[in-house]
């Protein structure tokens, strides 16, 4: 059935067309009507219908770099190639080397606000930076080498520009998922917190309920001594850090829903024989 056909050989990279400068939203669409499924398709196909012979030599060009660079594995290709908000294409080939990140702060703007906490999770080792103990622009840099994505929610509107504020040497140029952006673009409104609710992502009893300015006066409350409040800082911001990972696979695997591609492939796939299903 129709439904329960997924063309999932290769991860949404592959199949997506979008790292050609000026094939968009529709022209991509158009390639995946036409059967030209993946960037193999393409380089094998002569004549593409409403493509001229000299643009297909452009895109073959482009199309044959980004097969180079996927093999690689070079995240600096894909950054520069693809907008921001297709980021999410990469997830399925980089999450073994993605980490996601959350800071905490002492206050809930970046202008007169330091950073307290990060945190850092890569699908099977956290990592807690603190400040006044071990968060210093060493052991960050030798907590990020070697990732080639970040996964947050929000990051690219706090995280990030915050960390870059506090740390300018700290290269944080890669492919960025930022699961707020990609979540309302998949139908989801609120923030953190209530897209975990609607996702089913349950938080340990002590930790559900706080939020960022919970997280400011437990930062405080370390100063002035009070036992435990560190600890709880750092496990709140740990299942922030978490949680992300198996967000990032819900929100990819909608998104792919959403671009329309797996049910273009069934309607291509369906008519060939089994043998040519790649």
């Amino acid at each position: 059935m129709e439904g329960d056909f997924k063309y999932q050989v290769y991860a949404m990279i592959r199949h997506s067309f979008r790292i050609a400068d000026g094939i968009g939203e529709r022209l991509e669409r158009h390639l995946w009507q036409e059967g030209i499924l993946c960037w193999e398709d393409f380089l094998v196909t002569k004549r593409v219908k409403g493509i001229s012979p000299d643009k297909k030599s452009v895109y073959d060009r482009e199309i044959s770099e980004a097969v180079e660079a996927l093999e690689k594995k070079d995240e600096r290709y894909f950054f520069t190639k693809l907008k921001s908000r297709e980021y999410w294409r990469l997830f399925d080939v980089l999450k073994g080397s993605a980490v996601c990140l959350d800071i905490e702060t002492t206050g809930l703007g970046i202008e007169g606000s330091d950073i307290t906490v990060v945190g850092l999770f890569d699908g099977t080792r956290t990592r807690i930076l603190v400040k006044g103990l071990d968060l210093t622009v060493e052991n960050l840099l030798r907590e990020l080498e070697g990732y080639k994505m970040i996964i947050t929610y929000h990051g690219t509107v706090f995280d990030i520009p915050f960390l870059r504020r506090r740390f300018p040497s700290l290269n944080l140029d890669l492919p960025h998922f930022d699961l707020c952006f990609g979540s309302h673009r998949a139908g989801f409104r609120g923030g953190l917190k209530r897209l975990e609710e609607d996702l089913g992502i349950c938080r340990t009893s002590d930790i559900k309920g706080l939020d960022g300015y919970d997280a400011v006066k437990l930062w405080i409350a370390h100063l002035r001594g009070n036992d435990g409040a560190l600890e709880l800082l750092m496990r709140y911001n740990e299942e922030d850090t978490k949680n992300l990972f198996s967000i990032a696979r819900d929100i990819y695997n909608r998104l792919r829903g959403m671009s329309g591609f797996d049910r273009l492939a069934w309607q291509t796939l369906r008519n060939r024989p089994i043998s040519e299903w790649k």
